[in-house]
């Protein structure tokens, strides 16, 4: 009997325990997801978005989940509660697309740049960042890969970076934004001339060179106008850029400009005096968005703006191998930080690049943040293009081995062995001839 009695009892408080268990887990994935929730709107009011629900968090289109429904609050379940909430988050995330999941992840990930941003430029010396730049030397990045040395490359005087983008995304204020970053005289004028209006000028209207710093010369970026809204047109003047290089003060002419447009430009080019500057070859592209069109043509049907800086950025004599342009975006001053974020992210799907490490936010703003933005910017853009640095003849001479060179040889002193013989034969036929006619005469 009292065997039975301690059996039943130990059951009761067997019961008992895992009815706690199951009532303390379940509130326990109450208070982490209540925690999370908090700290995604500290974040939000760290950044200035103020205290927002976080699913402000995810770009548009995708499903949220409120864990805090008011509709619930009567529920007195705390278990209840928190398992209605699981798994209507299980459902869910089962229902939504992997593409859906993936952006989502990408957008907290850019999101987390804004906000740890401005904590990496307070633990990180400008001067120590400009002076990596002041130091740069064209080949100081070669990576001797595949047994190769720094010598078997054709390293330039200059390293050349081709700023190119749609009329208006602010390339000449690029250039400007660069060149002021290590100027010492604030007060100093801007170098690029700037089109305040573009419907009323043409704008740039000729390749500009630019050194970076002033008086360098390891790095200099080359100013451009802006493309065209005809793609064969774009893709004939950037084949001719990436291929015969760049020229300080060459002009740029599109087939559709008219002839009073292509007189301007000739007149303005003052007797071609660009001809006397040196020719650079193109050693890495910067491609220019507007993030204000950008943003447009998300939110509007008119998809033309992104449709022309997407046939334009994938057009493979902008890419060296398998590096693609870095993207540029501008006008992210008129933009909130939530905005700016889902420009990046849209154009890293779009145009299939990391938006965390390949898309620059550079807005029209001048602080600490902005500066070591243009400088990563311009560090990412000289290692890629010393990686990309085209192989010596003598090189590839030695690795494709000496028999190739020794049959070349061959063949072309077979060559010349035939055209010595047809020579020798016209030469007797000439002089048989004149001495037929010597004899008949």
């Amino acid at each position: 009997m009292h065997g039975c009695v301690s059996s039943y009892f130990v059951c009761f408080l067997s019961s008992l325990t895992i009815e706690a268990y199951i009532f303390t887990a379940a509130i326990g994935s109450a208070q982490e997801k209540r925690f999370q929730e908090n700290s995604a709107g500290r974040l939000l009011e760290a950044m200035g978005g103020g205290r927002r629900p976080p699913h402000h968090l995810l770009p548009s289109g995708t499903a949220v989940v409120d864990a805090t429904d008011n509709n619930s609050s009567s529920s007195t379940d705390p278990a209840s509660s928190g398992d209605d909430s699981h798994s209507q988050f299980v459902q869910n995330q089962s229902s939504a697309s992997s593409a859906s999941l993936r952006q989502s992840e990408t957008y907290a990930a850019v999101l987390d740049t804004y906000a740890a941003s401005a904590a990496a430029a307070r633990g990180r010396s400008i001067q120590d960042a400009k002076d990596l730049i002041r130091r740069y030397r064209p080949g100081d990045w070669i990576e001797e890969v595949g047994g190769t040395k720094a010598s078997d490359y054709e390293i330039p005087e200059t390293t050349t970076l081709l700023v190119v983008g749609p009329r208006g995304s602010g390339k000449s204020t690029l250039v400007n934004r660069i060149t002021r970053v290590f100027d010492d005289d604030p007060s100093a004028p801007v170098r690029a001339q700037v089109c305040h209006n573009p419907s009323a000028v043409p704008g740039t209207c000729f390749l500009q060179e630019y050194m970076i710093p002033r008086n360098s010369k390891s790095l200099c970026v080359y100013d451009t106008r802006g493309l065209s809204t005809i793609p064969s047109e774009n893709l004939k003047l950037l084949q001719q850029w990436m291929t015969r290089g760049v020229r300080h003060g060459g002009m740029d002419f599109w087939d559709s400009d008219d002839v009073a447009t292509k007189q301007n430009i000739k007149i303005m080019a003052r007797h071609g005096g660009f001809l006397h500057c040196q020719k650079r070859t193109v050693n890495f592209v910067i491609f220019v968005v507007d993030g204000v069109s950008i943003l447009n043509s998300i939110d509007s049907e008119d998809t033309q703006y992104i449709n022309l800086v997407v046939e334009n950025f994938k057009y493979p004599f902008l890419s060296f191998k398998d590096s693609k342009p870095v993207v540029v975006v501008t006008h992210g001053d008129r933009l909130s930080t939530f905005e700016r974020a889902r420009v990046r992210v849209q154009l890293g799907e779009v145009l299939g690049i990391p938006p965390t490490s390949q898309i620059f936010d550079i807005p029209g703003v001048n602080d600490y943040d902005t500066e070591l933005t243009i400088l990563d910017m311009l560090r990412y853009c000289a290692e890629h293009a010393d990686r990309n640095l085209p192989s010596k003849q003598n090189f590839l001479k030695e690795y494709w081995g000496s028999e190739i060179s020794i049959k070349t040889i061959y063949r072309y002193l077979g060559l010349d062995g035939v055209l010595d013989v047809g020579i020798c034969i016209c030469v007797m036929i000439v002089l048989l001839r004149c001495l037929d006619m010597i004899v008949n005469w």
